[in-house]
């Protein structure tokens, strides 16, 4: 077992395609590892070699944020992918990464028998309360609304802290940014598309600037999103919204997040510099 370097990304990615995800393909993959925001970092996850071979690979995406004043660095821990004959393995690739010290680790999909093995290592489940949006047709016209996802013309929308975000995730695959403008007032979006049962017809909001605009303004982004990207529903979390959204059916069990920290609550955990925001499953 060993990290995996820039040298490694594009044999990690290849694994990956060929035993994790075939509809990624090898250079989708290398992309998706390689984060714009991600100048430093030590690795970028580890990997499991045999006889040269790449037989498991724990993926792993670094960033360094401010909480509450403080510079905290995130491990966010992403793609996990073992050979059915090297299982027994591969809690040598968890462990290794959990071992470095000084990070908060994040786990933002976590599949469904990885839930309680986190449980077991003390991490804390996020409130990831959401629910349905149903996308319909909705007319702006008098309504003042306008909808940007020019890059050129977003930029002069956003500044301070959206627009470090924007430019640290503008090449992020899976990341699809907008900016809701009404009047004098603007809300940076992101938001990811995603599969649920099969059918990738759904756009997951990632980030949302502005709860009180977004809330008043979901009608429109919602209209947005189908007609402009051919989705029919919204997964929204509570988070994101100021008010409860009309049409909007809350999720029996939305899908778990995950944090071990000391330091950081998850209450202050983001969708952000995440496998969320660059890994277009």
């Amino acid at each position: 077992m060993r990290p995996i370097t820039a040298d490694d990304v594009d044999r990690v990615a290849s694994f990956l395609h060929e035993e994790l995800n075939a509809r990624l393909t090898p250079a989708s993959w290398a992309q998706a590892i390689r984060p714009g925001w991600q100048s430093e970092a030590p690795n970028h996850g580890f990997m499991l070699l045999s006889g040269g071979h790449i037989v498991g690979a724990h993926v792993a995406f670094y960033s360094q944020r401010i909480v509450d004043g403080q510079n905290e660095k995130f491990c966010n821990l992403a793609a996990w992918c073992v050979l059915d004959t090297y299982r027994a393995h591969g809690l040598r690739l968890l462990k290794a990464l959990l071992d470095q010290p000084g990070y908060s680790f994040t786990d933002l999909s976590p599949s469904g028998n990885v839930v309680p093995l986190n449980r077991r290592l003390k991490f804390q489940a996020l409130n990831t309360a959401a629910a349905l949006a149903v996308n319909l047709p909705w007319p702006r016209w008098g309504s003042g609304v306008r909808i940007v996802d020019h890059p050129a013309l977003m930029q002069t929308y956003l500044s301070g802290r959206d627009l470090e975000i924007y430019r640290d995730h503008v090449s992020a695959p899976a990341a699809h940014h907008l900016v809701i403008v009404k009047g004098h007032r603007s809300c940076y979006v992101i938001f990811r598309k995603d599969t649920r049962k099969g059918l990738r017809l759904f756009a997951s909001i990632l980030h949302v600037g502005d709860r009180s605009l977004f809330s008043e303004t979901a009608w429109h982004l919602r209209s947005y999103l189908l007609t402009r990207f051919g989705l029919p529903a919204t997964l929204i979390e509570e988070r994101f919204a100021s008010a409860p959204l009309f049409l909007a059916l809350p999720l029996k069990s939305p899908r778990p997040k995950m944090i071990l920290s000391s330091r950081v609550p998850p209450s202050q955990v983001d969708y952000l510099y995440s496998e969320l925001t660059c890994v277009p499953w």
